[in-house]
């Protein structure tokens, strides 16, 4: 460790002497100040330092949206463990998959996700088990780990460079590729959120979206960092969404669609205003953007991002320039290439690149995967987005083999579900993509090449659904009895598109 380290358990201490009072997480329990925080932190830090769970094993949690969920992110961060955090929505055999790539010492799950893996404690050769609220079978009780000694592992051993946590992100290989974000990843994308939005301590996050997921996790660390509270909930509701910001002058929300068109619809019919909503940052589109400043005081944040580069690269108000993905962020840069990885003109379509303090370690245990991102000195995205002549970065969209469907942010990978509908007798060929979706933002589209018929709609979706998180269903399918074909005999999925993307 050097005298320029500064981790997320840094921060921490920091802001538990600057803001010691003031409160730091609010959930259906009561409230925590950033001392109590800092306290629980320890104690939970000392129970896993004495399992004994040491610097580098890796935490897996499949849990809704807890407070020792925030807990065990901040006791990692002190003893140099790393939390492997998995999207809870995902069937137990996808779950399996990540699993068995993170090797965890240990695994958190909660009421809801305990029976989807209820049967692992006797056979995965994972060591520990624990669980959110009342503990059952082979489950202890989450709250016991925490405890009162000093862990022999003392704050000092892990610096900045170190990894922090494993975010699971493209399934382009169908298991998930998990990127590992070390705490500079973290303070950097901290800071840059801090100065971009202007957050200070008065700020108030409401933090419903799931922490498996990079945009919660951002914007919960930034607003503590700059001192702020968050407002947690298991689950987004928009309902209840709007009670709690009125409740506790909530300033920032984090969306993806349905959830900010939900959140107003809510807002209208509770005869609130949201007077205290100042941020909202993510992905939306433009007519949920104009309600919300038709609507409220609140300005719409969008930008460019992955869970690589730790959230945002670009970031503006949106009203700034319609339409754009915002300016380069303080931390980082940006080019744009051809598929020789020269630079292409303003005005020209390329590959983003980035290079900064936010861009990630690499996959975890995938050095070839993480060689091939940065070749050259420089991440390469698989998006595609061009600079106007005012350095606005507009989205265009992804390369060909990265293509990429977000059904209310979610990232779905058209190779994943072409897999499973294969499996399906009869169908001989399938092209995925996604369409336009007034409520979700994009829907997933599959066009199923099955020339014997004896298949329905209902019948593939369903089967997609009960084989991978329900997600990655499609929500409409249509078949023909051939599919067009390149000079190669692979599927032509421009052809396909340019045919079927235009159908309802």
């Amino acid at each position: 460790m050097s005298v320029q380290t500064f981790t997320l358990y840094d921060m921490l201490l920091r802001n538990a002497a600057q803001f010691g009072g003031r409160p730091a997480v609010i959930h259906e329990q009561g409230e925590v100040d950033f001392r109590g925080f800092l306290a629980r932190v320890d104690a939970l830090a000392s129970g896993l330092a004495a399992l004994p769970i040491r610097k580098g094993e890796r935490i897996c949690i499949l849990a809704q949206n807890h407070p020792g969920y925030l807990d065990l992110y901040g006791a990692c961060a002190k003893l140099g463990i790393l939390a492997y955090p998995i999207n809870w929505r995902l069937t137990a055999d996808e779950v399996l998959r990540i699993v068995e790539r993170a090797e965890p010492s240990m695994m958190v799950v909660d009421a809801a996700t305990q029976p989807a893996v209820a049967d692992w404690p006797t056979s995965s050769g994972i060591t520990h088990w624990y669980t959110f609220g009342t503990p059952s079978g082979p489950f202890a009780a989450f709250d016991t780990l925490y405890a009162d000694t000093e862990p022999a592992d003392a704050p000092g051993t892990v610096a900045g460079d170190d990894p922090f946590a494993v975010i699971s992100t493209a399934a382009v290989d169908v298991i998930p590729r998990g990127a590992v974000l070390t705490h500079n990843n973290l303070m950097a994308a901290n800071l840059q959120t801090m100065v971009c939005m202007g957050l200070t301590a008065s700020d108030c996050n409401l933090l419903a979206l799931p922490l498996f997921h990079i945009a919660a996790l951002g914007a919960a660390f930034a607003t503590m960092h700059a001192g702020g509270a968050n407002v947690l909930t298991a689950r987004f509701d928009a309902a209840q969404a709007v009670q709690l910001i009125d409740a506790h002058n909530v300033t920032y929300l984090t969306s993806f669609p349905p959830v900010l068109s939900s959140v107003l619809d809510a807002a209208e019919a509770a005869g609130s205003r949201l007077p205290s909503l100042k941020h909202v940052a993510g992905l939306e589109g433009p007519e949920a953007i104009e309600r919300l400043h038709a609507n409220t005081q609140a300005q719409f944040w969008t930008g460019y991002g992955q869970t690589e580069t730790s959230g945002f690269i670009t970031l503006q108000r949106a009203a700034e320039r319609p339409g754009a993905a915002g300016r380069v962020a303080p931390l980082c840069r940006v080019r744009l290439v051809d598929e020789y990885d020269r630079e292409v003109p303003v005005g020209t379509a390329g590959e983003i690149l980035a290079r900064g303090f936010v861009v990630f370690q690499g996959y975890y245990a995938q050095q070839e995967e993480t060689d091939y991102t940065f070749r050259g000195g420089w991440h390469h995205t698989g998006d595609v987005g061009r600079f106007d002549e005012d350095g606005f970065l507009h989205y265009v969209g992804r390369r060909p083999e990265k293509e990429l469907i977000k059904p209310g942010g979610e990232n779905v990978y058209p190779a994943e579900v072409e897999t499973v509908i294969m499996e399906i007798p009869g169908v001989s060929a399938v092209c995925v993509f996604g369409v336009p979706d007034a409520q979700w933002g994009e829907a997933i589209k599959a066009v199923v090449e099955c020339g014997d018929g004896g298949r329905s709609e209902e019948q593939i979706i369903d089967y997609v659904a009960g084989r991978i998180a329900r997600y990655k269903k499609p929500k409409r399918v249509v078949f023909t009895d051939a599919l067009p074909r390149t000079d190669a005999h692979e599927v032509d999925r421009e052809a396909v598109k340019s045919r079927w993307g235009q159908e309802a």
